[in-house]
């Protein structure tokens, strides 16, 4: 038998989610570990739920979505097979074109890396012994009075009325969004979001027990008329919205849309979460929901997308001292607190300037890759803003986006489908192209220009 019925029966009965989405999670992993191989052959419906102890159509959904996730393969004659790991071909350069992951492109910046590495070493050999030692000791809840300090310098470039006073450190923005969550929202009540968001959003609110109410999108921004229409029948505790180099559409809210929504939020009382993570990408930023309501709106700006993904920080500016407090109480109950060394780092990447340097750097490398991409993908209706570093790319409607994925990995670009964004359970036809990351912009422009010619000549149209 070529699964562990064991380990999966556990597994069934320790997870909360549905058993037919962990049994399609449990194939992913098998496949990801090895214990299952490409053209393996697998358990029949009905062994399988003898064996898990489940009912027949539960297996059979379990099924159906590891196929609709490209795991695996039905065959008459030869029933249910693995479909295994695609391997992305090689590039020019031994790497694979991995566009999944929203990473910051690594500009060929040497003399700033080496600064950086320099001030990295005098940041934890600040102090002495002393200064080691008080790295490796708790730290106050939201961050040190410098640390702050620093991320209110950070973030006044977008938000010019930020003080110290209003700001918290987290350890990333996802961090930050649970413990906003946490303390807004209770088991079962709504939480408004984007038709498209980041696909964290629906593991925090499943984690949580919210339920997500999801609102349409244009090219504006998230629609002005269903956030009222949430808030004249649903009572929301809150709105998470992405406004400036939307993940995945790349759409940045306009102005006006964004005093419709500061409107609305505010006649009505419903807090917003303003998750700014690529406005830094942005030389010349539109005013925040902050600005636009400052007694409502909880804004954050993290490290990960303006300077590198393993920078686990973040800063969130409150709305007021009290909320502050309540704010940093959630931090605490979720999270602790962030990492002392990346605060040290950060913070004197910040006060040096080596930080702004290096965002200029990235915003100027993404410049010069989206020149690439709409050279390879404009025909093929790509979206993307011109300093950001991913790209949205629509399909025919007869193509579905898992299967167009599926087939594109198989060529040596990987990129993710439309349906991992979703919140409300009917995804456009699209795509999602990360161009950051490690990949060079040799390699780049190989795996574009293999990408527009698969999507011209070898994706057929969905199966019916």
């Amino acid at each position: 038998m070529p699964i562990n019925a064991t380990r999966w029966r556990k597994r069934l009965s320790q997870d909360s989610r549905p058993a037919y989405l962990m049994m399609a999670e449990l194939i992913a992993e098998d496949i990801q570990r090895g214990d299952l191989s490409t053209r393996e052959r697998m358990p029949t419906l009905r062994e399988l739920a003898q064996l898990l102890k489940l009912n027949y159509t539960t297996v059979a959904r379990g099924y159906a979505e590891a196929k609709r996730r490209g795991l695996i393969d039905s065959h008459v004659g030869i029933g249910t097979v693995v479909r295994g790991r695609i391997p992305g071909l090689p590039l020019r350069s031994g790497s694979s074109a991995e566009m999944t992951m929203n990473l910051p492109p690594e500009p060929q910046a040497h003399a700033l890396v080496q600064q950086m590495q320099q001030q990295a070493g005098e940041a934890l050999a600040n102090g002495g012994p002393h200064g080691y030692y008080e790295l490796m000791r708790y730290q106050d809840f939201g961050g040190s009075n410098e640390a702050r300090d620093a991320g209110a310098l950070w973030l006044r470039s977008h938000v010019p009325q930020c003080s110290a006073s209003q700001v918290l450190v987290g350890p990333g923005i996802h961090g930050v969004l649970l413990a906003l969550i946490t303390l807004l929202c209770r088991p079962g009540e709504v939480l408004c979001v984007e038709a498209l968001a980041y696909p964290g959003m629906k593991v925090i609110a499943a984690q949580l027990g919210v339920k997500l109410q999801a609102l349409a999108m244009d090219d504006e921004g998230v629609s002005a008329e269903d956030f009222e229409h949430a808030c004249k029948t649903m009572q929301p505790r809150a709105l998470v919205c992405n406004p400036n180099i939307h993940n995945p559409t790349t759409v940045s809210m306009s102005l006006q849309r964004r005093r419709e929504i500061a409107d609305i939020a505010t006649r009505y009382s419903v807090p917003l979460i303003e998750d700014d993570a690529y406005g830094k990408l942005q030389s010349k930023p539109l005013p925040t929901l902050l600005s636009l309501a400052p007694d409502l709106t909880y804004y954050i700006a993290g490290l990960s997308k303006s300077l590198g993904a393993g920078l686990r920080m973040s800063y969130v500016c409150t709305p007021n001292p009290r909320l502050l407090q309540r704010t940093a109480g959630a931090l605490r109950a979720t999270t602790v607190m962030s990492s002392p060394f990346t605060a040290a780092l950060v913070t004197r990447w910040i006060q040096t300037g080596a930080a702004p340097a290096m965002l200029a750097a990235i915003r100027e490398e993404s410049t010069a890759r989206q020149h690439l991409a709409q050279r390879y993908l404009a025909e093929h209706g790509a979206q993307a803003d011109p300093q950001g570093f991913h790209v949205w790319l629509p399909l025919r409607e007869d193509w579905n986006p898992i299967e167009v994925a599926t087939s594109l990995r198989a060529q040596g670009v990987a990129c993710v489908a439309s349906a991992a964004f979703s919140t409300d359970a009917d995804p456009p036809p699209a795509l999602r192209l990360c161009l950051g990351g490690s990949i060079g912009r040799e390699d780049l422009q190989h795996a574009l220009r293999l990408l527009s010619s698969v999507l011209d000549h070898a994706l057929p149209p969905a199966s019916a």
